[in-house]
């Protein structure tokens, strides 16, 4: 018997309680289904993988959430399957983690191979080419660029610190003579 299994109370999971794990599951489905994975089949299968290991990280890590954990895990498993169809370190997990997604839609994987989506090779050859094509495609191309420092326009308020004051000085006698027409108007109802 599993620690995972040991620790399931009524109302709780891997010591936590459903809920937490509800909420584990919909942002690890969510995950998936942005990445167009469409067979509720294979979706479910791939999520209950994932939080399997993330139960059982849960009782050594009691101080993280469920979903930190799951989440964690799928990125972890994700990252392992694109470097092994990719053969490409895992050093670079960001990267490889956006160009891998990058070349799952490339290489249309929602359309033709949901199937082989984070299962372990052999995979068939096709998939792997249009997966490696699709990995090199999603990398920028680097050009050399050379920019030229231009002055910053700071708009109409650089015009009026340019000025002299000779503007502050009308707009405050209009605002002074539209006062002095408010009170005289005022003055002239009220008596």
């Amino acid at each position: 018997m599993n620690a995972t299994a040991r620790n399931n109370t009524p109302g709780k999971l891997a010591g936590r309680p459903l809920e937490e794990w509800n909420g584990a599951y919909s942002k690890v489905e969510s995950y998936f289904h942005a990445l167009r994975m469409n067979n509720r089949v294979l979706l479910g299968q791939l999520v209950a993988r994932v939080l399997e290991r993330a139960m059982e990280r849960s009782d050594a890590e009691p101080q993280r959430s469920a979903t930190e954990l799951a989440v964690e895990e799928m990125d972890r498993l994700v990252n392992e399957w694109f470097a092994q169809v990719l053969q490409a370190p895992p050093a670079g997990a960001e990267m490889l983690s956006t160009r891998g997604r990058m070349a799952l839609l490339l290489a249309d994987m929602p359309g033709r191979w949901q199937d082989q989506f984070l299962r372990p090779g052999p995979w068939p050859e096709e998939f792997v080419v249009a997966m490696r094509e699709g990995y090199l495609r999603a990398g920028p191309d680097f050009q050399l660029a050379k920019m030229t420092p231009r002055p910053l326009d700071l708009g109409p308020i650089a015009t009026l610190t340019r000025w002299s004051r000779l503007p502050y000085v009308k707009m405050a006698a209009s605002w002074v003579l539209f006062g002095a027409l408010l009170v005289l108007l005022f003055y002239l109802t009220h008596q």
